[in-house]
């Protein structure tokens, strides 16, 4: 048994290694395909446009704004998309979404397909990518986004009403894209995503942390804690690479931390097949079991201490699972406004890849 997990445990490491040197590549093709016709400067005013439309102008991105003109589309291409990228692989990490992989990812409103992307890396880059979105020029950017990163992937141009079945095993991602929707669309996408998890598909939902910008998250959440599934806050601090950094920073942005939050829902059959590895796991190494979403362990540089859902003595187990890790209720620190405190996450783990760099640590609030 040993001797088994020290092979698998070889096999990630490679696996992780060759996927790092794929997201290098990728950002260093971005930069050349993206910069070939335009300016530092130009990109970097798009980017501020960009940022503004999302920002202040959001009633206006349904109608297809924030992709109009070669600036913003080589802006949210070079920037926006590896910054989704980063962000769906922490949550997709923390939340164990790519173990087992799923065999199959519909990326829904896929974008340059960044997010499906993600998760495939993080499953070792098993499962095929199916991307769907409605704009031409999406739909090639996710293509050549395969391509580069030496995934099994295709991105069709379609609407939301044609979104393909990933089946039992399978998984929907819809990272920043509910919100890009008409309202009247939201009650009958939640419906198909709910009906696409009962087949045995998994469910990810990822957007702005922003309430304001999401007024129906609060339906979607609830609907999706009925069906057993979880609701997070995730904010953790990241060290951007250089391409992201030198447009961060020229655009007077600033994100060296980086939050979202998300919906998740195993799919029936991917349920059943955890419960039965992680019962494996524990008769062969004797270690308690993962903590339950909601479960409050807070574990900081200085020690353990009570979470604010009240006081709870932590056993030896508790804090080696829960080691650079949180889940707190609705008065987590994101719902208060406390700043997040920053700790570096155990190589030990279950849901964090040992060379993980000290750079990307997280703190997570957590509501079921």
């Amino acid at each position: 048994m040993e001797r088994l997990r020290h092979c698998n445990l070889a096999i990630i490491v490679r696996m992780q290694t060759r996927c790092a040197d794929s997201f290098e590549h990728w950002l260093a093709g971005l930069e050349a395909r993206h910069l070939a016709n335009l300016t530092f400067a130009e990109v970097r005013r798009a980017l501020q446009a960009l940022s503004s439309l999302y920002v202040e102008r959001r009633h206006r991105i349904p109608g297809g704004e924030a992709l109009a003109g070669e600036g913003k589309r080589a802006a949210f291409a070079l920037f926006y998309g590896p910054l989704h990228f980063l962000i769906v692989r922490e949550i997709v990490r923390a939340l164990g979404a790519a173990a087992p992989a799923p065999s199959r990812i519909v990326d829904l409103g896929c974008g340059t397909g960044a997010s499906g992307a993600a998760w495939a890396i993080e499953a070792g880059g098993v499962p095929s990518i199916e991307g769907v979105d409605i704009h031409p020029w999406a739909v090639e950017e996710a293509r050549w986004t395969y391509r580069a990163l030496g995934l099994k992937g295709r991105a069709l141009r379609r609407d939301l009403k044609r979104t393909p079945v990933p089946g039992s095993g399978g998984a929907v991602v819809a990272a920043f894209t509910v919100n890009e929707l008409q309202p009247a669309q939201h009650e009958r996408l939640l419906r198909r995503l709910l009906e696409y998890s009962h087949q045995g598909s998994s469910l990810l939902v990822v957007e702005p942390i922003s309430r304001g910008s999401s007024p129906w998250w609060s339906d979607w959440s609830a609907a999706v804690r009925a069906a057993g599934g979880r609701a997070d806050s995730w904010r953790f601090p990241a060290k951007l690479p250089d391409p992201l950094r030198r447009l961060d920073r020229a655009a007077g942005l600033d994100h060296s931390t980086l939050t979202a939050k998300s919906l998740w829902l195993e799919g029936r059959s991917v349920t059943g097949a955890r419960i039965g590895r992680d019962r494996v796991r524990e008769r062969g190494s004797g270690a308690r079991p993962r903590p339950a979403p909601g479960t409050q362990l807070f574990q900081s540089p200085a020690g353990p201490r009570e979470s604010l859902a009240g006081p709870r003595k932590a056993s030896q187990g508790d804090e080696s699972r829960a080691a650079g890790f949180a889940e707190a209720g609705e008065r987590g620190c994101l719902g208060t406004g406390e700043v997040a405190e920053a700790f570096q996450l155990a190589p030990r783990v279950s849901h964090q890849h040992p060379e993980l760099p000290a750079d990307l640590r997280f703190v997570r609030s957590s509501k079921r």
